[in-house]
């Protein structure tokens, strides 16, 4: 019994930490889209709002290494709880009706999760190694801009002149899409965010976040794709 009780404690504990994590980046989320919409309507305020956040010293070695923890903590408590949870199914529900029960997006968490994380691998190369690249390891502030101009415009227009790219990431705003249409709502519920009134709002809040941003992101690519 005492077992049970401190699995249940675990599992707990595990949920509250992943709906902490997950609200997090849910902030970063916004603010990364609030950033990337100015790219379609000021090449010049997304380049000084980039490199702003590029160079300031509290986000660069305060709030980024938060970042970065907060992603692959969220991923890894999210696979420990994902496999904490198949561990106390004794068996497979072979007679079951799973579908029946829970949507797939809350079944496929885990398989949504390592897409978005394999994606943001490939944001990482494309984006983050080269700028750190530039800024800490050859020293040359200078790089950080073409003919007195900043460079961030135009390396992003750069990577979306590629079809193959372009889809990669707008499948990965599916996962995303997929992933928020659960990971929203569910945040709240694990936080105790339970009410008649109120959880029908937070789901239908979560609903139009999960994918309005995502089908932003979408946009955004796709609008540089074909306007250049």
């Amino acid at each position: 019994m005492s077992e049970q009780t401190g699995l249940l404690k675990s599992s707990l504990s595990k949920k509250y930490l992943m709906a902490i994590s997950g609200l997090f980046l849910i902030l970063f989320l916004t603010q990364h889209f609030i950033i990337n919409l100015l790219s379609v309507f000021s090449a010049e305020a997304f380049n000084n709002t980039s490199h702003f956040m590029g160079t300031n010293p509290l986000i660069q070695f305060v709030i980024q290494p938060i970042l970065i923890f907060g992603v692959v903590f969220h991923f890894v408590m999210g696979f420990l709880l994902e496999k904490q949870n198949r561990a106390a199914r004794p068996q497979k529900y072979a007679f079951s009706n799973p579908s029946a029960n829970s949507t797939w997006m809350s079944r496929y968490m885990i398989l949504s999760g390592a897409v978005i994380f394999w994606f943001l691998a490939l944001h990482f190369y494309d984006f983050w190694f080269p700028e750190i690249n530039t800024k800490f390891i050859q020293g040359d502030m200078s790089g950080l801009s073409i003919d007195g101009n900043f460079r961030y415009h135009e390396e992003l227009i750069h990577k979306f002149t590629n079809p193959i790219r372009v889809s990669i990431y707008i499948l990965a705003f599916i996962f995303l899409s997929l992933h928020l249409l659960h990971g929203f709502q569910s945040a709240f519920q694990s936080l105790g965010a339970r009410h008649p009134k109120y959880t029908p709002c937070i789901k239908n809040l979560g609903t139009l976040y999960a994918v309005a941003i995502p089908l932003g992101f979408a946009i955004i690519a796709i609008y540089h794709f074909f306007s250049h």
